[in-house]
């Protein structure tokens, strides 16, 4: 009888499926959390570009062929640093016919202080009238306006003429040149464009429901594209929405430690709400990260329920710290399994 016994446990295994686990009658308890109540404000990303606190373009103030491009985008340059030359010989025949002006219109003022030098002496001597005196005093008076619009029009053109040679306004790193050699710049042209290295600002345009969620964010971080985090030293809401996208733009100074970044880069910011807020309507939910289970391409959770517990598939958003953003898939209230490995075993019950 005793050697029957064994046997006929040995052929009860067999027996069963292959693949099948034995039971366990106590069951496998699993750690459970409450979704919502994972004690972290709500964690939304947004994506920003990169741009420069402080840029300006070079324009051209006079009409002239492009002769020398003396830079070319990422060139760092010194303020006063030539940029670029424009022809100026028709701005410098100009400056030659206002200076010979200025010469002519003295010649002319001379010719009537003499004359009236002479007009004087004949008027003490009585052989000139009071109006002819009168006369030639207006004379000198109007040669003297002629010669200050000359000088003045010999300024002007001295001013255009320094126009040709365009500089660069501050300290900078040209961040693009509009123009080749060859080129007509005319007034108002853009020639090249500049901005000051190490003054930089992320800027996300925020949809105008969440403005108010995102200002008061109790941290905001910049994710870099090299993997660094930073937070910004200042955060600018500007006070205007625009009417076609209905988006607030949001300036997030980087300090410093942002250098190696370039305008135009694009980078996420992370932002997280008030800790031990309640959920409110509409809020992405969050679960512990190890609660989540990839299996290829599927993302799901295991929620506990009176029958044990059940595989759902969930869409989840950014990660922060140690918890994921769910973004469908879950309810506030529900409770998923902290461990979803142990989760999936046979007899698994909610501890």
């Amino acid at each position: 009888m005793s050697v029957l016994r064994p046997l006929w446990v040995v052929l009860v295994v067999l027996a069963m499926p292959a693949g099948a686990a034995m039971p366990d009658p106590a069951g496998v308890r699993v750690a459970t959390v409450l979704v919502g109540q994972s004690g972290a404000g709500a964690v939304r990303d947004i994506d920003a570009v990169i741009e420069p606190q402080r840029q300006a373009t070079v324009t051209a103030q006079v009409g002239g062929s492009v002769l020398a491009l003396q830079v070319k985008a990422g060139d760092s340059v010194r303020r006063g640093q030539a940029l670029v030359r424009l022809d100026d010989r028709e701005m410098r025949a100009n400056t030659e016919r206002t200076a010979a002006a200025v010469v002519q219109a003295q010649a002319a003022l001379r010719d009537a202080q003499q004359v009236l030098e002479r007009n004087r002496e004949l008027r003490k001597s009585g052989f000139l009238s009071a109006a002819a005196l009168d006369g030639a005093e207006n004379q000198v008076r109007s040669a003297q306006a002629a010669v200050g619009q000359a000088q003045a029009a010999r300024t002007q053109a001295g001013v255009a003429q320094g126009f040709a040679d365009l500089v660069a306004p501050f300290d900078a790193v040209v961040l693009e040149t509009h123009v080749q050699p060859g080129d007509l710049a005319l007034p108002g042209r853009a020639l090249v464009t500049l901005y000051q290295p190490g003054l930089l600002r992320a800027v996300a345009y925020v949809p105008a429901s969440r403005v108010a969620q995102m200002a008061a964010s109790t941290e905001v971080h910049v994710m870099l594209p090299d993997g660094r985090t930073v937070v910004p030293s200042a955060r600018e809401m500007q006070p205007t929405a625009d009417p076609v996208s209905q988006t607030v733009e949001w300036r997030l100074l980087l300090p410093p430690a942002a250098a190696g970044l370039r305008p135009g880069q694009m980078v996420r910011v992370r932002t997280t709400g008030a800790v031990g807020s309640a959920p409110a309507a509409g809020t992405r939910l969050t679960v512990p990260r190890e609660a989540i289970l990839h299996r290829g391409e599927l993302t799901a959770v295991y929620v506990a329920s009176e029958r044990g517990f059940i595989l759902r598939a969930v869409r989840v958003g950014p990660a922060l710290a140690d918890t994921v953003e769910v973004l469908a898939g879950l309810r506030t209230g529900e409770r998923v399994a902290r461990d979803p490995v142990r989760a999936g075993l046979p007899g698994a019950i909610a501890q």
